[in-house]
């Protein structure tokens, strides 16, 4: 597992356009986003600034791009491709490749949250206490494990040419859905109710209560809990029954 995780990270790290748009695109549309925004307005709705609030946004953002959009779609060419039967031949258990899909992508996450942070603090002035800075990195990584799963899932559910269109919607949905384009607070009653149980509000949520000074809500941490063993179990349960299929 250990040898498959350093392929996926030598195999992205030569990817220029898989860099920019894990690395470089986050912290532009932080930039466009919430780089306009004046250091002290708030959050409708919260006691967050536009400028904290969209840092963690596009943090998450960032770190979703990075596990989900090309992970469904290379695993989903590499069963075509006959890579995946190929490892089947190896030592590399089931449950090896999974974790190690998941691994990887997690760890190539960690980058785009550094980056929208550095931006955030040297461009817009955001400041927070150093155990603020380490949690709010480890909250979102760790949350970004949720959506390696799911990008796994995806990948094999999906074929190759049906993964982009699939994954983009799923990508753009749930991030618009789960407030990491705008705030929640300015959605009708109706659909908060529906958004407050998606993945990526819960997601969000971590950082956003890091950043008030607080630990992470009980609630965010179960329902990504929730969400990542049915994710994982899915991706499992899929990649035995490709095996089966083989």
């Amino acid at each position: 597992m250990k040898t498959l995780v350093k392929l996926e990270i030598i195999r992205a790290l030569r990817n220029k356009k898989y860099l920019f748009f894990t690395v470089i695109y986050p912290a532009a549309l932080f930039l466009m986003i919430g780089g306009t925004q004046s250091g002290t307005v708030k959050v409708y709705g919260t006691d967050l600034t536009m400028a904290a609030f969209y840092m963690v946004a596009m943090a998450s953002f960032g770190a979703l791009t990075a596990v989900l959009v090309g992970q469904s779609e290379m695993i989903a060419k590499e069963r075509e491709k006959g890579w995946v039967r190929q490892l089947r031949l190896t030592a590399l258990p089931g449950h090896g490749y999974v974790l190690g899909k998941i691994s990887s992508a997690a760890i190539l996450s960690l980058p785009a949250i550094v980056v929208v942070f550095l931006v955030a603090a040297i461009v817009k002035g955001v400041r927070f206490d150093a155990w603020q800075w380490a949690a709010l990195t480890a909250a979102i990584w760790a949350g970004s494990l949720v959506f390696a799963a799911l990008g796994v899932a995806i990948g094999y559910l999906v074929s190759g040419d049906s993964a982009r269109p699939i994954v983009m919607i799923v990508y753009f949905g749930l991030s618009i859905l789960g407030g990491l384009w705008m705030p929640t607070t300015v959605y009708p009653q109706w659909l908060q109710n529906i958004t407050q149980w998606l993945p990526t509000r819960a997601y969000a949520g971590l950082g956003q209560a890091i950043e008030l000074g607080g630990a992470p809500h009980l609630k965010d941490v179960a329902i990504l809990a929730v969400y990542f063993v049915l994710f994982a179990g899915g991706a499992a349960w899929l990649y035995r029954k490709d095996t089966l299929k083989a």
